[in-house]
Formats: C-alpha cells, structure tokens, sequence
C-alpha cells in the first residue's frame, strides 16, 4: 500500500476524557478491565459459524452483510441493498467480484461514517484485527480488500481462533424456539473449545396471532414439541416443553422483542376463547393484541418455573420500509425506534411476578426518555428487574455517558445488566465491549475526580460493569466451563 494515502491510526486514548485529572484516573481505570474477558449475553452470530469453525468467505460477507448498521447507511447514500450482499445466503453467486465491488462501496462512502460508532468499530476491526495501516478510500479499497482476504486465509482467523484472540468467555446466538440446537451440542460436547456459545429463546411470532404466519408456526410448535397445539392448553404446554428444551442445551434466557411494553393477565377461558377464534381466523384486533400482551405475561409466569431471564425491547418499528421487507426480509435495517410506556404498560406483569425469587427481567428501551423517568426507578424498587444498557441505536459515546449519568443516581451501577453488543458483526464484538469499557472509566473518573466516590471503589465498579454484573444478571456463574 502507498505511503502516501492518509494513515488509520488508533490513539491509546480514544474516547476517555479530555480533561488531563480525569484522564489520568480513566487510563488506570480502563487498563484495570482492559484484558478482562467478554461476556456477550444478548447476541446474533449464528451458531454454525463457530460449531463448523469454516473460513470466512471474503471481506464483505463477513464485515458488510451481516452488520445493518453499515448497510442502511450505504442504502441511505444511494447504494442498493442487493450490492452489499443483503438477503443472500451462502453459495447463491456472490463471487469476488461482487464482494469486492461491495467493499469499495463502503471505502467510497468511508465519510459517510463521520462521528458514528460505526466508524469507530470499524476503526477498530480494521486496524485492530486485520492490520490495515492505512484510512478506507476508493483509491486504497483494493489494497485493504486483499489485505483482509489474505488474513481470512490463515488459521488464526477462523471462526473459533478469533474467539479466542477476542477473549470471549461467553456468547450468546438468539434462536428460533423450535430449532434443534444441534450446532450448541456440538460446542457443548467439544472439549477443545473453552469458550461458551448459549442458545437463546426468541418466542416472537410464537406469541403474536395478527401475524400472518401465526397459525402456522403454531402447528409446527405443535410437530417438534410433540404435544398437539389445536387447543390454547395444548400451545401453553408445547411453549413450556420448546423452552425446558433449551434449558437443557444452555439457554439462560429469553428475549422478546415486542411493539409495545403492554402486559395483561386474561382469566384462562378468555385465553382460550381468544387462541380459538385466532386459530380460525376469525379474531378481532383488539383480540389478537390482548392474546399477544396475555402471552407476554405468560412468558414471565414460565420465567419463574424455569429460570430463563426474560428480556424485553420494545419500541420499535419492524420493517418501516414494506418494499424493503418484502424483497430482502426481516433484520436489514429499515426498523425505525418510536415512543414507549414502561410503568403502566408492565404494572400487571410486575404484580404478578415482580417479587418472585426466581424471576429477572431486563428492560432495554431506544427511547431514552424512559431512563430516568421510568426503567431506574422500576429496578430501584423491584429486585427482579435490571436495566439493560443502551443497544441498537443509542449503542454510541454520547448516549452511553447519558445512560450512565440518567440511571445511576436512582439505580446504581448493580442494577443494569451489563454491557449488551446485540450483533450480527462477529468482528465488531472486541471493539463494542472496548468502547464500553472506556466510556465507563471515563464517567467513573468524573465521580472520582468530584470525591463522590473513591478510586478503589471505582475500581470496583468498573469490574463489576464488565464481568460480575452480567455474569450474576444473566446467571451464568463466576467462570466459563
């Protein structure tokens, strides 16, 4: 590569303070946490990328099209989705040539990034992992596409050996609940990989008969529990039987990802009158909105029988550009946040089981308004409920340092649930967990450097962030197997 064309560095202190007394402070706070290992309790790798430990393609299938962070910003500069490799499953004719010309389409709109944790991340995988010396441009697009493609050709960056370097102690996938798990019991049953890869139950268009798919996903519930779904006792216990299922090949929790944050409880023969007319197609709105919101509850009532954390994120708009949704799926980045209500909404669901001893709840919102308001004080009272950091959109610097200064003087730093890097973009979890890392050494300097709190306690607090709170939040236990 030339060494004409601008370099990409990275500054030991990127991201700490300016300020030199809190600098200092965050340096030592940060060096103390910097090697610690990464526990990702909220994820999307999929499985099969670790269990068959099988080389990485090429630069763009493994950095462009699984991160809708970097496409939706592309698509927004004009560049269309089916360049980039979105939608394409692998094999189906994305050659060299495609890939290439996608990645010269990021380095092209390398300014696009400007001010956005993406770059940061990008930043970071680049130089961080794959050695790239030099800033993305059209001009070096090329040369950094062959670098990367080169490094995707040695051992040490497979699948498996990249665990490794990255220090992950434990990740978690996100999972249909009627797929087998097989890729898990291959892990699991592996005595030569340390880390820990743990399914997770995503019961969504289990729970929701508006969607079209409903009735049919419920039969085929019913074919892998074995327990016949045609009635609303039969889909309560096939729900159970999936979820002990994935007890038993790891699972520590269950996420949900629902429109609104609205629980109610429905007497059983309303349940079932309701799961009825579903079935037949014949339910009202309002009647397939209170069967999803019971279902919610429901979920939480499983909660406590058998462990699963539960985790919610409401407030978003699935899939806001139809045409999008329709040509390319789900999970391409044209979900757009809106406004939501947390302390009415979950007030049923919390009555009923926000005191039980065997029932975790963390509450992740992309509307920051919440924080303050309503998810510190819910997790300041209740001991079940945890807040859960900022994620998806608000998973930058600034929105980072609002969380902290909004939620800890009402919840503390035990109440949140650790840091959460909810990606598809293998290569972009060390950079997210970093990032983190600094920006909590530097929002604990501040209290530091004001005597609100001293620097062993700080010490204290920076480690637990990273390691003991998500490790006991999420019940994973003080080591990896």
């Amino acid at each position: 590569m030339s060494t004409t064309t601008p370099p990409l560095e990275l500054h030991p202190d990127r991201l700490l303070p300016a300020d030199p007394s809190r600098r200092e402070i965050s340096r030592r706070l940060y060096e103390s946490v910097r090697e610690l290992p990464i526990i990702s309790p909220h994820g999307h790798v999929p499985p099969s990328w670790i269990s068959e430990d099988t080389p990485f393609r090429d630069p763009t299938s493994l950095l462009i099209s699984p991160d809708h962070y970097i496409t939706r910003m592309l698509h927004a500069h004009g560049v269309p989705l089916s360049d980039l490799g979105v939608g394409r499953e692998p094999g189906d004719g994305f050659d060299d040539a495609a890939a290439r010309s996608a990645f010269g389409a990021l380095c092209t709109h390398w300014s696009a990034y400007r001010g956005t944790p993406v770059r940061y991340w990008l930043e970071e995988e680049l130089a961080g992992i794959f050695g790239v010396t030099v800033r993305p441009s059209a001009e070096t697009a090329d040369a950094i596409y062959d670098q990367i493609s080169a490094k995707l050709s040695e051992p040490d960056f497979r699948p498996r050996a990249l665990m490794d370097a990255f220090g992950i102690e434990v990740l978690a996938t996100t999972d249909d609940p009627c797929d087998t798990l097989d890729e898990h019991a291959t892990l699991a049953a592996d005595t030569t990989f340390a880390s820990r890869v743990v399914p997770t139950f995503r019961p969504d268009k289990y729970l929701d008969p508006a969607l079209p798919t409903w009735s049919a996903d419920v039969d085929r519930l019913g074919e892998v529990s074995g327990i016949d779904t045609g009635t609303y006792a039969g889909y309560i216990a096939a729900l159970e039987n999936r979820r002990r299922y994935f007890v038993s090949r790891g699972a520590v929790s269950a996420d949900h990802g629902v429109i609104d944050a609205v629980t109610v409880i429905l007497e059983t023969a309303e349940a079932s009158r309701i799961f009825d007319a579903a079935r037949a197609g014949t339910a009202t709105e309002d009647e397939t909105t209170a069967l999803r919101r019971h279902m919610l509850t429901e979920m939480a009532r499983m909660s406590c029988a058998d462990g699963l954390v539960m985790t919610i994120h409401p407030g978003v708009r699935r899939n806001h550009h139809t045409p999008t949704w329709e040509e390319y799926g789900p999970d391409v980045g044209c979900d757009i946040p809106i406004a939501v209500e947390y302390t009415d909404a979950l007030r049923p669901l919390l009555n009923a089981y926000g005191t039980h001893p065997n029932f975790t709840l963390v509450l992740f919102t992309i509307d920051e308004t919440v924080y303050s308001r309503e998810l510190a004080p819910l997790a300041g009272f209740y001991p079940s409920v945890y807040v859960g950091v900022p994620w998806w959109f608000i998973d930058a610097p600034e929105a980072i340092r609002r969380f902290r200064s909004t939620v800890t003087e009402t919840a503390g730093f035990s109440r949140t649930s650790g840091f959460i890097d909810d990606t598809r973009a293998f290569c972009s979890i060390p950079a997210r967990h970093d990032m983190s890392r600094r920006l909590d050494a530097g929002y604990l300097s501040e209290l530091v450097v004001e005597h609100r709190l001293p620097e062993d306690e700080a010490l204290e607090a920076i480690h637990d962030l990273v390691v003991a709170n998500p490790r006991t939040v999420f019940k994973l236990g003080g080591e990896s197997r």
